[in-house]
């Protein structure tokens, strides 16, 4: 059953995203895709990239090379949109802070992928784990796009919790997604490297990586489909603290 092609194969590579798809239509059914453009695009595009993939992989008139540059070009646009993704979190997070908000979305957006062109780059002229570039240059971007991820990932949790400001809960279900998927892929590729594993061996870790995605998958349609619990509270107003005063300074700049 965990052979590569076997029908649990199949079903982890075309469920999750077969998934996804009907998670970004259901946001649009129901307006979220309003708030949430860029997470909308990941959910339609990024699968149905995967679903390409697939098909390329299956069907025996595609040639090894175009099954590849399809990974590559799949990739690529899922990267772009995961940073846009990313952008807008941070945007969503901090809309207490209009001009915080504005300016974290535009870095994070446009510097990621900037990041995700110069590391496409990188991948196309390195030497990797394969003598074909097209396979050695797609698991360098893969990774480093990771890296990147798991980077922002992290420096939204803590420097949320350091200035005490409060996650919504698509938001926070998002970040959350992305955190276990980058956290999970990095760990089997650290150990792929070191460990050096059998063809068999690697086809499991293969397996891991898509569980890993059907796992998000079904996080997100959680976190944005299952209403939370509304707690009864008394309004209360922002406290003044070193991001208060840097919206008001960053406002004032930007009117100037």
């Amino acid at each position: 059953m965990l052979q590569a092609h076997s029908f649990l194969w199949n079903y982890l590579w075309i469920g999750p995203n077969l998934l996804l798809i009907g998670l970004g239509i259901l946001l649009w059914s129901r307006g979220l895709g309003r708030r949430f453009p860029a997470f909308l695009a990941f959910a339609i595009f990024s699968a149905a990239g995967e679903l390409a993939t697939f098909v390329a992989d299956v069907l025996p008139s595609v040639t090894p090379e175009n099954y590849w540059r399809t990974v590559w070009a799949t990739l690529l646009i899922e990267s772009l949109l995961k940073f846009l993704v990313i952008g807008e979190i941070f945007s969503q997070v901090f809309s207490p802070y209009p001009s915080i908000a504005r300016l974290s979305r535009m870095l994070v957006s446009v510097f990621g992928g900037c990041l995700v062109l110069l590391a496409a780059l990188v991948a196309a002229f390195s030497r990797g784990d394969s003598a074909v570039w097209l396979i050695s240059g797609s698991h360098i971007l893969a990774q480093t796009v990771f890296i990147i991820e798991l980077g922002l990932v992290c420096f939204a949790f803590l420097f949320a919790a350091y200035f005490h400001v409060a996650w919504d809960r698509m938001s926070f279900g998002v970040m959350l997604g992305f955190g276990i998927s980058s956290c999970e892929h990095l760990a089997t590729w650290a150990i792929i490297a070191n460990a050096n594993p059998s063809a068999a061996q690697r086809i499991y870790f293969a397996f891991l990586n898509m569980a890993t995605f059907q796992l998000c998958v079904f996080l997100w349609s959680y976190y944005f489909l299952v209403p939370g619990k509304i707690k009864a509270t008394s309004p209360v107003s922002l406290p003044e603290n070193n991001l208060s005063a840097w919206n008001q300074a960053l406002e004032r700049l930007l009117h100037q």
